[in-house]
């Protein structure tokens, strides 16, 4: 699959609470693996499917980050949810911090680093 987001996405592990409303208008809470996250969108693991373009709410200690369900496939140990963010509800690091958080372009840099210092 071509990677077509614009910001990058940071790698994380925290267990978050969502909530959405199923096919027959009823309220549906869970709790959720959040697998990693960028101003505009998460991926959330869950147990089971929820339909793609269900409004969905992600809960943290200082507000609610909402989305749409962009997709959600099975791999192996669960369904796997993409979730786009509403336009005025950008995730920001400042208002919530997943508890493990890690640029993977860190791992690049710091390898570009070793590689320019081997050649010296």
């Amino acid at each position: 699959m071509q990677e077509r987001r614009i910001e990058p996405r940071l790698l994380c592990a925290d267990l978050v609470p969502v909530e959405w409303k199923d096919r027959n208008g009823r309220s549906r809470r869970a709790t959720a693996n959040l697998e990693d996250i960028s101003i505009s969108g998460a991926c959330l693991q869950l147990d089971y499917s929820i339909p793609v373009n269900t409004i969905i709410r992600i809960a943290y200690s200082k507000g609610i980050l909402e989305g749409t369900i962009r997709y959600c496939v099975y791999r192996e140990i669960g369904y796997y949810l993409g979730i786009q963010f509403e336009q005025g509800n950008k995730w920001a690091q400042r208002k919530f911090k997943p508890q493990h958080l890690f640029d993977p372009r860190r791992l690049t840099a710091k390898a570009r680093s070793q590689a320019g210092s081997s050649l010296a």
